[in-house]
């Protein structure tokens, strides 16, 4: 796995879809595109077929290559293959970070998450998220919140890097 992304951030959407990336999020979309050297925009993949999603992935290069020889090692004809090629191949987005470092998200992209406004990034290992904030917050935070209170007050969620079955 490559590097990995880190944080969450809040930024505004234009009216074109142009929304700055974080920065420390763009040092790992560079460092993480073999074709990337300075002076040259560094390449992602936006993943948006999951129609149970409100979120958009996005995949560095490295990332997206370990899926797709994933996806490749599936027999051919398999519907495993099949439908994984739709979703990561078919229904993805290839695009750059322009050198203002701002994303361009067509409207079909912004539509489907309903994002308007603002856009909420947020790191998830070797991939980011992309959400509208208010989804991420009704949806997902709350997700995060009801697991932790299934824990004592006192619980260190370092512990289930040893044993992610439970305590």
């Amino acid at each position: 796995m490559g590097r990995i992304f880190r944080g969450e951030s809040l930024h505004k959407v234009d009216g074109k879809g142009r929304v700055s990336i974080p920065a420390l999020f763009r040092r790992v979309i560079e460092a993480s595109d073999p074709s990337w050297t300075d002076g040259l925009n560094p390449e992602l993949i936006i993943v948006y077929g999951d129609h149970r999603r409100r979120y958009l992935e996005c995949y560095t290069i490295e990332a997206m290559q370990e899926v797709d020889a994933k996806i490749a090692a599936l027999p051919r004809g398999s519907n495993a293959r099949k439908h994984l090629q739709r979703l990561f191949h078919g229904q993805s987005f290839p695009t750059a970070v322009d050198e203002t470092g701002r994303l361009v998200l067509p409207a079909k992209l912004r539509k489907k998450i309903e994002l308007e406004d603002e856009a909420f990034f947020i790191a998830a290992g070797d991939t980011f998220q992309i959400w509208k904030p208010e989804t991420y917050e009704a949806e997902e935070l709350s997700k995060t919140e009801e697991w932790l209170d299934e824990f004592p007050d006192d619980f260190d969620p370092l512990i289930l890097l040893d044993n992610p079955d439970g305590v």
